[in-house]
């Protein structure tokens, strides 16, 4: 399976920072493309988006300032089989790019996404009170796959508070 390239810029209001790509993201070479990921359908319904954007249109969301990368590149059926030299390595090179690109903003899709890169083990959902990366703001949203329990929901009101800084960035 092969990685799928970062959607990624200097001058992004948000950096979306997954676990890995799915199997399925692999396949078609997307960005949150497993039909049973609700991320496109939380970024609208959280007034992130003006509208509903498909997979294949990622990268048209780098003119809205939001980028994509995960912090581990190989594609797996569940987090759960990425190893911890892949977080570690992983972590290295996230800083690295959030050093060299400065987002105004990291959104770690996924507790697990900032406590592996963090090595913070305790941290709660929305902003974090200091950056990892100086200049970049942290902001932790549950990961939006569908084998999380959590409803449609409770992600959009999870990822509202993303949604009004940049609000407030326009």
């Amino acid at each position: 399976m092969e990685a799928i390239p970062d959607h990624i810029r200097p001058g992004l209001k948000v950096l979306f920072v997954g676990y890995n790509p799915s199997l399925r993201s692999s396949k078609v070479g997307h960005h949150y493309a497993n039909p049973n990921n609700r991320f496109w359908r939380v970024l609208h319904g959280a007034g992130l988006t003006d509208r509903l954007y498909k997979s294949e249109e990622g990268r048209a969301l780098l003119d809205l300032g939001y980028g994509f990368t995960n912090i581990v590149s190989r594609p797996t059926r569940t987090a759960a089989e990425i190893t911890k030299e892949e977080y570690a390595h992983g972590a290295l090179q996230l800083r690295a790019k959030l050093e060299r690109y400065r987002p105004r903003a990291a959104c770690y899709v996924g507790k697990g996404v900032y406590e592996q890169f963090s090595g913070i083990k305790k941290s709660s959902w929305g902003w974090q009170p200091f950056s990892i990366v100086e200049g970049v703001s942290d902001f932790i949203a549950p990961s939006t796959s569908g084998l999380v329990r959590l409803s449609l929901d409770e992600l959009v009101a999870l990822f509202k508070p993303l949604a009004q800084m940049r609000n407030r960035l326009d």
